[in-house]
C-alpha cells in the first residue's frame, strides 16, 4: 500500500453469541456459534457476511464474536464458510490475517463481584459478566499483517492499579467490594487489546475493547465507573504522560510511544449525550487532543428511525444512541469521510437490520483514512 491510499476501518457488535441463537428463551449452548459457523447456513451469521461484504473494510474489530479456541471452528470457519462466500450476489470477502484471545466474559473469579455475600465463580461474579467462558468475546480481521509478536492485551490488570481509579461505594460511602474483592478485580470486562498492523512500511496500532454496559447495578453503580475506568485506560494509554503504571499481560509496561498511528475501536456502551453512563466517561476519548473525532458517522436509517431526535443520525444501536466508535489518532491520518450502514425503512436492504435476530442491535461503524507520514 502505497502513502496516499485508503484504509477502511470499522468496527461492528455483530451479537454473534449464544444469547441470540437460544431457541425460545432455552439455555445458552456455549458450543452454538461454532455449530452455526460450520453449517454456512445460518440466516443471521450470512446477513453479518452480507453486511461486510457490502461495507468491505480492510480492517474490521467485531464485538460478541463468542471466543473459539479452535481457529478451525471460530475465526477460520468464518471467514471461508460466510466471508468468502457471496452473500446475495455480493463478490466475497477474504481476510488472510485475523487476531482473537480469551476475554474475561464468562471466566469464573473466586470474587464476589456482584456484591451478594456469595463468590459463586460465575454469572455476576465472573471476571466479566457472562453465563461462560468466552461469550461476548472479540475478533480482528485484516487484509494486511498483523505483527502477533507484538501484540498487547490488559485482560488481567487490576482496576485498583489505575491511579485514582472510582471508588465503587454503598450510598452511605461503605465501600461495595470486599477487600479480596477490590484487590483481585480486573479492570476490563472482556479485554484491551493492542493490535499492531503492517500497511506497507508503516505500523498503525488497533486498540480494541468492549466495556461494560453501564448498568444492570444497584445504587453503587459499579457497572458505570468500571466502564468510565476501561474507557479511561485507552486515553491514558495514548498518552505518554500518563501511561507509565500500566502493565499488560506479557509483563511490559507503559503504553504507546510518542506520535504512533493508532485507531481506537468497538463498543463503548457509552454516549456523550444520551445514556446512563458516567459523566465524561466517553468525552476521554472524543476531547482528547490525541484523538481525531470528525467527521462523526451518521446514517439516513438512524435518522430514520428515530426522526424525533436531533442525534438520531448518529446512532449506531437500535437502542437509539451512539456507543460505539472509530477514533483514528490525530497523527499520521488524514480522515476522508465516515459512516454507519443502517438502512431506511423504505430500502431493499431494511431486512439486514430489521432486528438482532436479522443481524444485531447494533450498526457497522466504518471510516475511510488515507496514512500519512
Amino acid at each position: 500500500m502505497t502513502p496516499s491510499s485508503t484504509l477502511r476501518i470499522a468496527t461492528f457488535n455483530a451479537s454473534m453469541e449464544a444469547g441470540n441463537y437460544a431457541v425460545d428463551g432455552g439455555p445458552l449452548d456455549p458450543s452454538a456459534l461454532a455449530r452455526n459457523l460450520a453449517s454456512g447456513a445460518h440466516p443471521q451469521i450470512r446477513n453479518i457476511a452480507e453486511i461486510i461484504q457490502r461495507v468491505r473494510p480492510d480492517i474490521l474489530l467485531l464485538n460478541e464474536f463468542d471466543y473459539i479456541d479452535d481457529p478451525g471452528a471460530g475465526a477460520e470457519a468464518f471467514i471461508h464458510h460466510y466471508l468468502k462466500v457471496g452473500q446475495k450476489g455480493q463478490p466475497g470477502i477474504d481476510y488472510p490475517y485475523y487476531y482473537c484471545a480469551p476475554v474475561n466474559a464468562g471466566e469464573p473469579s473466586p470474587l464476589d463481584i456482584d456484591g451478594d455475600g456469595v463468590a459463586s465463580g460465575t454469572l455476576g461474579d465472573a471476571y466479566g459478566f457472562g453465563a461462560y467462558p468466552g461469550q461476548y468475546g472479540m475478533l480482528v480481521l485484516s487484509r494486511y499483517p498483523i505483527d502477533h509478536p507484538r501484540v498487547r492485551t490488559f485482560r488481567q490488570f487490576l482496576w485498583h492499579r489505575m491511579p485514582g481509579a472510582l471508588p465503587v461505594t454503598h450510598p452511605d460511602g461503605r465501600p461495595f467490594y470486599d477487600e479480596a474483592t477490590r484487590l483481585g478485580m480486573r479492570l476490563s470486562s472482556k479485554s484491551h487489546w493492542d493490535v499492531p498492523i503492517v500497511v506497507g512500511e508503516q505500523t498503525l496500532h488497533l486498540l480494541a475493547a468492549h466495556p461494560t454496559p453501564p448498568v444492570f447495578h444497584g445504587p453503587e453503580k459499579r457497572n458505570a465507573a468500571r466502564n468510565h475506568d476501561e474507557i479511561r485506560l485507552w486515553a491514558d494509554y495514548i498518552d505518554p504522560q500518563k501511561s507509565a503504571y500500566l502493565e499488560d499481560d506479557k509483563g511490559q509496561k507503559g503504553g504507546l510511544a510518542a506520535a504512533s498511528r493508532f485507531v481506537i475501536v468497538g463498543d463503548y456502551n457509552a454516549s456523550a449525550v444520551e445514556g446512563d453512563s458516567y459523566p465524561g466517561a466517553i468525552e476521554q476519548l472524543l476531547h482528547h487532543p490525541g484523538i481525531q473525532v470528525d467527521p462523526v458517522p451518521g446514517s439516513d436509517g438512524g435518522r430514520d428511525h428515530s426522526p424525533d431526535n436531533p442525534y438520531g443520525a448518529q446512532h449506531t444501536a437500535a437502542w437509539r444512541a451512539r456507543v460505539d466508535y472509530v477514533l483514528p489518532s490525530s497523527c499520521g491520518w488524514r480522515v476522508i469521510q465516515s459512516g454507519v450502514f443502517w438502512p431506511t425503512r423504505r430500502s431493499r436492504l431494511q431486512r439486514l437490520v430489521a432486528n438482532r435476530q436479522a443481524s444485531s442491535d447494533h450498526r457497522l461503524v466504518w471510516l475511510d483514512a488515507v496514512l500519512t507520514p
